[in-house]
């Protein structure tokens, strides 16, 4: 972990030192409803100027329906190369319960991609063998509100499958729980909670995969970038996994660190610092 963070005025002063990044989407390309276009000029550029895009989003939907969301955003293709989702690490976990019952927890259809396939039967708590969660069920839950299902879960000894570990995202203007927040609730309270998303190896290592085969050779790690808002997820995450960080501050953490006032740099190098991630540097908002 560097001794300081260093406040960059735009992704270019950096870009030159990596040959390929794994950047998150939600709180750095989006905010849940519009694209950030300083962003998505960033990535366009870098892209142009040889380097390797690939998203990693702890999304807990399969890769091709977030790609088609990005569409529909406006997104272009040509601002990254792949993308690789926490729903795509999860469904490894969902098949071994083929033929049987697993308890969804999340919105109701939203997330139905995520079993396509899998031959599982969705089902109710009283009858499941595993709990699987995408998100909390709608935008207003908090944990708390799910303490007498969790005393069931526990009752019953159910394991659960968490497909988004965050915490929280940035959704338009406000913060919004997600699944990692009621992993959080179940595991304090004694149960078993598996996850594959950010800050897990599994998702990292696909990620390598699809940026290795957008170069057509093997990547050095030392020369591979991790872009991200959540020091939970995406500096954890990029410390085990061996490479440097860009921090986005303007998402999750910018109440906290007076992300587009006064920010001190120490204080981003603070709290940075309990995940030992590598901190290139840190801006407000992704921006060439």
């Amino acid at each position: 972990m560097t001794s300081s963070a260093r406040a960059l005025a735009g992704f270019s002063e950096i870009s030159g030192n990596y040959d390929a990044a794994l950047c998150d989407v939600w709180g750095v390309l989006h905010n849940g409803i519009a694209p950030f276009p300083s962003a998505v000029d960033a990535l366009v550029r870098y892209r142009q100027s040889g380097g390797r895009l690939i998203f990693i989003t702890n999304a807990p939907r399969p890769s091709g329906p977030i790609i088609a969301l990005l569409d529909r955003m406006g997104v272009p293709r040509d601002a990254y190369d792949g993308i690789v989702s926490s729903g795509d690490s999860t469904r490894a976990m969902i098949a071994p319960h083929r033929g049987r019952v697993v308890h969804h927890v999340g919105p109701a259809t939203e997330d139905d991609s995520l079993y396509e396939g899998l031959g599982v039967i969705r089902g109710t708590a009283e009858e499941a063998e595993v709990v699987v969660v995408t998100d909390l069920d709608s935008d207003d839950d908090t944990p708390d509100l799910y303490n007498d299902r969790v005393s069931l879960w526990l009752k019953r000894g159910l394991p659960m499958i968490c497909a988004n570990p965050d915490r929280v995202v940035e959704h338009g203007d406000r913060l919004i729980y997600c699944g990692g927040a009621l992993g959080d609730l179940y595991e304090a309270r004694g149960g078993k909670v598996l996850m594959a998303g950010k800050p897990y190896r599994p998702i990292y290592d696909q990620a390598l995969a699809l940026a290795e085969e957008a170069a057509g050779h093997s990547l050095d790690r030392r020369r591979i970038l991790g872009i991200g808002d959540s020091v939970r997820t995406d500096a954890m995450g990029a410390s085990q996994f061996g490479i440097d960080l860009l921090f986005i501050t303007g998402s999750i953490h910018a109440g906290e660190l007076d992300a587009f006032g006064n920010v001190d740099p120490q204080a981003v190098a603070e709290l940075v610092a309990s995940s030992g991630a590598n901190l290139a540097g840190f801006m407000p908002r992704l921006g060439w």
